[in-house]
């Protein structure tokens, strides 16, 4: 058994790039991993949780002022809003807090690793220039990623901890309740269309269906991010972090379909947080008749993030070669990451 040397604060734990995150850190051996979210989890070995609403600065503080012994934040925490500009107040408020009730009492803090993502290269906007380089953020605020990152820039000049800023692309892994699970969706949509015996269909914008796209395993994101915080030559820089292949959804829908026995038929644009509504009942039924796990509509299907990225018809890609070039070489083909994932939700009875 390895001695323990670090400790991990992962902030937005139960998210599913925390989670992968947490397992992945107690899986070296050597770490020690306290979790932060609002609703905190059960503990386990070297894993402790706290439930804490970091909007709260004085709150977060009082919660916050015994972890003299964190050495690195890992802060992938993210509060949903309407709009563009109305994510940057909560979101840039969490971080803050995290860092000015950590950095004063952690004296042994070595690093933070602000997790990102394409805002920060106006991917949510429309079209952007592909592929996209750690170098190229230079577009019209507002945008939360990039004024988290100006404030670590700020808050760790002369300091010897560092930063990473990490930037996957849409991240795929099996934790249920979060917004962003393209797969998950995928997977309730497809077991549902079969239900009610429809093909699967191809619910994104027409010119969405051929265009270039990427994802990020969630486990593999995990292990990057640990590698650029523990990588001295890694420090106070941005990476780009993705599987490493590209694929169009005309190709991958296709596959996908029959890996749930289904056929494809003509895309047809939908709005699925509209025409998936109404499905509970629905659900409801198929895990009487299937002896699913008891989860809930609401929480395991996220109608808006999939209508989201199922919007982009343009291409969606980055460059990743920086991070492969300064040494993290992990790779992941994405059509066996949905299948995995696929798997392993029938395994555990979330679909059927």
């Amino acid at each position: 058994m390895q001695a323990i040397t670090n400790t991990a604060l992962v902030v937005g734990a139960n998210g599913v790039i925390g989670t992968n995150l947490i397992e992945h850190l107690l899986s070296l051996g050597n770490w020690k991993v306290i979790g932060l979210s609002r609703k905190g989890g059960a503990d386990g070995y070297s894993l402790r949780h706290i439930a804490v609403d970091l909007l709260d600065a004085t709150g977060s503080r009082e919660q916050l002022s015994s972890l003299t012994d964190v050495t690195h934040i890992f802060y992938s925490a993210y509060q949903d809003r309407p709009g563009w500009a109305e994510l940057v107040a909560p979101n840039l408020a969490m971080l803050i807090n995290v860092v000015e009730a950590v950095e004063p009492v952690a004296r042994g803090l070595q690093h933070v690793s602000l997790m990102q993502g394409y805002k920060v290269y106006g991917a949510h906007l429309g079209p952007f220039k592909t592929p996209a380089k750690e170098n190229e953020t230079d577009h019209m605020p507002p945008e939360f990623n990039m004024d988290q990152q100006q404030y670590l820039e700020r808050q760790q000049l002369g300091k010897s901890w560092s930063w990473s800023a990490i930037r996957p692309s849409v991240v795929g892994g099996l934790a249920l309740g979060n917004p962003m699970n393209l797969a998950l969706n995928i997977a309730v949509y497809a077991s549902i269309s079969k239900e009610l015996r429809l093909p699967l269909r191809f619910p994104g914008k027409p010119g969405a269906y051929d265009k270039l796209m990427e994802m990020t395993d969630a486990s593999l994101l995990a292990e990057a991010t640990v590698w650029a915080a523990t990588t001295p030559a890694a420090a106070n820089q941005a990476f780009n972090i993705t599987n490493g292949d590209l694929f169009r959804w005309n190709d991958l829908w296709p596959k996908i379909a029959a890996y749930f026995d289904l056929r494809v038929a003509h895309q047809l644009p939908m709005q699925l947080d509209t025409i998936m509504a109404d499905k509970g009942e629905v659900w409801t039924n198929m895990q009487e008749k299937y002896g699913l796990t008891q989860q809930g509509y609401g929480p395991l299907s996220h109608w808006r993030f999939a209508d989201f990225v199922f919007s982009w018809d343009y291409d969606f890609f980055s460059d990743s070669s920086k991070a492969r070039r300064m040494g993290f070489h992990t790779y992941v083909d994405t059509e066996q990451m949905f299948y995995r994932l696929f798997d392993e939700w029938r395994a555990g009875k979330i679909i059927p």
